[in-house]
């Protein structure tokens, strides 16, 4: 894979240098991780330009790619699925076939708020729609108004997660998101409730330009959630993946900035503190990088 020159010169287009920064640009969650600018190949963000669907711009956000739908298919197909009785769905855009294929199919869909700012996650199950609202209920509105939020309480049992992905390496498992740590959050908070364990298979749904070689496991964060299989519109990949899953929530890489932004977590954290009557470790401050926002 030819790898000349930082990924952003290979653009034009200040949108896609932008969702390089964005994926590329350290933090405490996303710390640099040499030769960094290998990680995500010019050739994936120019396929970005031609692939994307909306919302727009894609940086910042999971990629709304062509095929989605296909993805979600063939991921429909996969035995884990069909075995599955609750399955959690990333409130993305390019998974909202697979949240449709999951109340269609009369499974429990558990799904979180949008970057967990209104809360934590809400559950739905096709007996709580109708037909002509299943629809609506896949997209981040219809959670709102159709879920039963939930809290650090409930008692479910996750059997599958999907996850969407900026990009993935199918040899490894090893997977790059937006940059924000979403997902690696929410996997330490359902290990938290003991919803989930190593066995849950971490599934996500791409399109084949998102498949990469060389995003470096040695370099791979102990937050960092691998991936067992990836279903893009024309293959289903079984990575084998040797990366250890997250045990939970790692304060010592939370920085204070996050922590206010997310109330569950500060509930959270108070709530382990007065279990182990010590106070839980604080990451590094950050500046937070910019949410996404849809061109008007």
């Amino acid at each position: 894979m030819d790898m000349s020159g930082p990924v952003w010169r290979a653009v034009a287009e200040p949108e896609y240098w932008s969702l390089a920064r964005s994926v590329l640009t350290p933090s405490p969650w996303r710390p640099a991780r040499p030769p960094v600018l290998t990680i995500l190949p010019y050739r994936t963000i120019i396929a970005y330009k031609y692939f994307a669907q909306n919302p727009r711009p894609v940086h910042h956000r999971i990629p709304n790619v062509v095929g989605a739908s296909a993805a979600a298919n063939n991921l429909a197909r996969l035995e884990v699925f069909q075995n599955a009785g609750c399955v959690k769905v990333n409130p993305d855009s390019p998974q909202k076939q697979v949240r449709f294929l999951t109340l269609s199919g009369e499974k429990k869909l558990l799904t979180p708020q949008p970057r967990l700012r209104t809360g934590f996650f809400s559950v739905l199950e096709s007996n709580m729609l109708s037909p002509n609202t299943i629809n609506e209920a896949c997209t981040s509105v219809g959670v709102a108004k159709y879920g039963r939020p939930i809290g650090l309480d409930e008692k479910i049992k996750v059997d599958l997660i999907v996850i969407g992905s900026v990009a993935v390496d199918p040899k490894t498992g090893a997977r790059l998101g937006k940059g924000e740590g979403f997902a690696e959050l929410e996997y330490g908070m359902l290990r938290y409730m003991g919803a989930i364990d190593d066995s849950t298979p971490v599934v996500t749904s791409v399109h084949d330009c998102q498949l990469v070689d060389d995003i470096p496991v040695e370099k791979m964060l102990i937050h960092d959630v691998p991936v067992d299989i990836i279903c893009t519109p024309t293959q289903v990949i079984f990575t084998n993946t040797t990366i250890s899953k997250p045990h939970g929530i790692y304060w010592e890489k939370l920085s204070p900035e996050k922590l206010g932004q997310i109330r569950i977590l500060r509930e959270l954290k108070r709530r382990i503190e007065r279990e182990i009557v010590q106070k839980l470790p604080s990451g590094p401050s950050e500046k937070l990088p910019p949410t996404a926002r849809r061109k008007k």
